[in-house]
C-alpha cells in the first residue's frame, strides 16, 4: 500500500490547533499565509508519496553497503536525494539569506513528518544535516557560514553530528578524541566515533562531521570539550570540493531497523589527522551540540509520528482487504476484518495516539516560532519556557508511542504481520531505535524533571497546566455526551499531572531516586495528558464547525468520536499514573543487586 499524506488532519491542525494566522502575523513568517503553506503542503506530499515512500521497502531488502571504505546506498537514494536538494524541501525552515526558503518551523513540521512516514531511513539524512545547519548557524564564524551553510541547504553537501565514541555513550564526559592545534587557526582531530548517521554515503559531493574532541590543555569532564568542524574533502578557495581529509569510514553497522540507512563507525586521524576548525569557543562544545541535539530531539519525535501513521495507514488497508469470520451480529458469510470490535478498537488506538502526538508536536512547532519572531520579549520568553518543556516530551512520548502502534499494527495483520514480505514488520523494527537514539527515553525523562520541573518549581509546567483548564473551562457549556465525557477525563487528567508536578518538586531533594523511578512514567503521562489537551481542543472546534454546518461534517465528526476514544482509553490511565509515580517507588528499589 502506498503512503496518503493526511493533509487534511495536518491542516486541521495548523490552522485551528496550531494557530497558523497567529504564526503568519508574526514578524519574517509573512510568506506563511494559509494558501501558501497548502501549497507547500500538497506539493511535498506528491513528491513524499511518489518519489520516496517506492524506496522504503527496497532500502530494507537491499540496505546500504560498505566496501574498502566506501559506503553504497541503496538503489535510487542517490537520485531521489538529489531531487530532495533541487527541489528545495532541505532549506524549508532555513534562513533566505544561504539559499532556504525561510518558513516557519511549524510549516516544515508536516514535511518532516511526511518525509519520515515514506521513508524512515532516507529521512535521517536531512535530519542530521538540518542539526549542522542550526549549529552553524548559531555558532560558526561568518567564514565557516560563507563556506558550508548554503551548500548544506541546498542538500549538495550534508551533515553530521560525532558524540559517540566506544567507551563514551550517554556520558559524553567520557570524549576522549583530541584536538591538537596547528598554529593557524586548524586542528588536527585524532579519534573514533561510532553510531554516525549517514558517516559516509554516495548521495552528496561533501560530508561536514560536526565532532566532538578535547585540546590538549582542556579540562577534565564535559567542561573540557570543544566541537569542530571536520569535512570530508577540504573545500577550496573558490567553494569547490578539495583535497580528501583524514576521515574515514572503517565498517557500517548491520541493524535491526533503519537498515537502508548507514551508519557508520569513523576513524579520524589515522594518517597524520583531519583537519578542522573549531566552531564557537573552545570548551563550549557541548552547548553547541545541544543545540543540534534539540533539534534532533524534535525530528525524532516527529519521525515516531511519521512511522505511527505509515503503520496505521498499512492496518487500516489490510483490515478493509481480510475476509475472515463472521459478524457478531451475524452475517450471511465471512466478513473483512474491520468489522470485529477488536480490530476497530485496535485501529482507534492507533489513530488516536498517532493524531494527538500531531497535535501536541505542531503546537509546539508554533511556540517555537513565537519564540524566535514575537516583536514582545515576555511573550517570546513565555513561549520558549513551553517549547523547551516539550521538547523531551514530544521525542519520548511520541517515540514510545510508536512502538506501540508499530506493534499493534503487526498484530492486526495477524500471523501475516509476522511475514516480511507484508511489509508491517519494517514499520515495527525502524521504530525501535527511536526511543533510543538522540537520548534514550529516560535521558527524556532526566531532563524533563531536572531541567524542566524541578529547576523553576514546576512553574512553568503548572503555567501548561493552567491553558489545559481553560479548556476544561471551554467545554463546560456544551451539550454534547462526548465532549461532557471528554471534559470530565480531562479534567482528571490535569489534577493527576498537577498531583505528581507536586510530587516530583517537593521531593526532588529528599528522595532523589525515588523520584526518578517514576522518570520515564511522568514523561508518558505528560504526553498523554497534553496530547489529550489538544485533542480535547479538536474536539470542541470539530463540535462548533458542525453546529454552524461548516467543512466536512464526516470529518468532524470522526475528529470528536477519536477525541472521545483517546479520552476513554488514555486519559483515563492517569490516575494510574499517578499512583505508580507517587506511591510506586518503594516496589522499584526494593530488591538488593544481588537479588535481581
Amino acid at each position: 500500500m502506498s503512503y496518503v499524506a493526511p493533509l487534511k488532519d495536518m491542516m486541521f491542525v495548523l490552522n485551528e490547533l496550531a494557530g497558523l494566522a497567529a504564526v503568519n502575523a508574526l514578524p519574517g513568517c509573512e510568506d506563511a499565509t494559509p494558501e501558501t503553506v497548502e501549497a507547500v503542503l500538497e506539493e511535498n506530499a506528491k513528491f513524499c508519496s511518489e518519489m520516496i515512500a517506492p524506496l522504503n521497502w527496497p532500502g530494507d531488502q537491499a540496505p546500504s553497503s560498505w566496501r574498502d571504505g566506501v559506503v553504497t546506498t541503496t538503489k535510487g537514494f542517490k537520485e531521489a536525494f538529489k531531487a530532495f536538494g533541487d527541489a528545495g524541501w532541505q532549506g524549508v525552515q532555513h534562513p533566505v539569506d544561504f539559499g532556504g526558503q525561510g518558513l516557519p518551523k511549524l510549516v516544515a513540521t508536516p514535511c518532516i513528518e511526511m518525509l519520515n512516514s515514506a521513508n524512515l531511513s532516507f529521512a535521517l539524512c536531512p535530519l542530521l544535516t538540518d542539526g549542522a545547519i542550526e549549529a552553524l548557524m548559531t555558532a560558526g564564524t561568518d567564514a565557516q557560514k560563507k563556506t558550508y551553510l548554503e551548500n548544506l541547504i541546498s542538500g549538495k553537501w550534508t551533515g553530521t553530528m560525532n558524540l559517540t565514541e566506544p567507551q563514551a555513550g550517554s556520558d559524553l564526559a567520557m570524549v576522549r578524541s583530541r584536538a591538537v592545534p596547528q598554529g593557524d587557526g586548524t586542528f588536527k582531530v585524532f579519534g573514533t566515533k561510532i553510531y554516525i548517521t549517514y558517516g559516509e554515503h554516495d548521495m552528496a559531493e561533501n560530508i561536514i562531521h560536526l565532532v566532538l574532541a578535547r585540546t590538549p590543555d582542556a579540562p577534565e569532564g564535559i567542561k573540557g570539550i570543544s566541537l569542530f568542524l571536520v569535512p570530508k574533502f577540504m573545500p577550496n578557495a573558490d567553494g569547490s570540493v578539495g583535497a580528501r581529509n583524514d576521515v574515514h569510514c572503517v565498517s557500517i553497522e548491520h541493524k535491526l531497523g533503519i537498515k537502508a540507512s548507514p551508519t557508520a563507525v569513523l576513524q579520524f586521524g589515522d594518517h597524520g589527522g583531519a583537519i578542522g576548525t573549531l566552531v564557537g569557543e573552545e570548551n563550549r562544545g557541548l552547548e553547541y551540540m545541544f543545540i543540534m541535539m534539540n533539534a534532533a530531539r524534535f525530528a525524532v519525535g516527529m519521525q515516531g509520528i511519521g512511522v505511527a501513521e505509515r503503520a496505521y495507514q498499512k492496518a487500516v488497508g489490510y483490515a478493509k482487504d481480510r475476509v475472515q469470520s463472521r459478524d457478531l451480529t451475524g452475517s450471511a458469510g465471512p466478513v473483512t476484518i474491520i468489522h470485529q470490535p477488536d480490530v476497530r478498537r485496535m485501529l482507534m488506538t492507533m489513530r488516536a495516539q498517532t493524531e494527538a502526538a500531531r497535535a501536541l508536536s505542531y503546537v509546539t512547532a508554533a511556540a517555537h516560532d513565537a519564540a524566535h519572531h514575537d516583536a514582545d520579549a515576555a511573550t517570546r520568553k513565555a513561549n520558549q519556557a513551553f517549547y523547551e518543556f516539550m521538547v523531551p516530551i514530544v521525542k519520548g512520548w511520541s517515540t514510545e508511542m510508536s512502538i506501540e502502534v508499530a506493534s499493534t499494527g503487526v498484530q492486526i495483520h495477524g500471523g501475516m504481520g509476522f511475514i516480511e514480505e507484508t511489509g508491517a514488520a519494517q514499520y515495527y523494527r525502524d521504530a525501535r531505535i527511536l526511543t533510543i537514539y538522540e537520548g534514550t527515553t529516560a535521558i527524556q525523562a532526566n531532563d524533563l524533571i531536572g531541567r524542566k520541573t524541578v529547576r523553576d518549581g514546576g512553574a512553568n509546567a503548572k503555567a501548561i497546566l493552567a491553558q489545559a483548564r481553560q479548556t476544561v473551562a471551554d467545554l463546560e457549556g456544551s451539550d454534547s455526551a462526548d465532549l461532557k465525557a471528554i471534559r470530565g477525563r480531562l479534567a482528571d487528567g490535569v489534577q493527576a499531572l498537577e498531583d505528581v508536578i507536586d510530587f516530583v518538586v517537593g521531593n526532588a531533594r529528599s528522595d532523589i531516586k525515588g523520584v526518578f523511578a517514576g522518570s520515564v512514567l511522568y514523561l508518558k503521562m505528560a504526553g498523554i495528558v497534553l496530547g489529550g489537551w489538544q485533542m480535547a481542543r479538536a474536539a470542541l472546534i470539530a463540535e462548533q464547525k458542525l453546529t454552524a454546518k461548516s467543512g466536512d461534517a464526516s470529518f468532524y465528526r470522526a475528529k470528536i468520536g477519536t477525541a472521545r476514544f483517546f479520552a476513554d482509553h488514555f486519559l483515563a490511565q492517569a490516575s494510574g499514573y499517578r499512583a505508580a509515580i507517587v506511591e510506586g517507588s518503594a516496589g522499584v528499589m526494593a530488591l538488593t543487586e544481588d537479588q535481581f
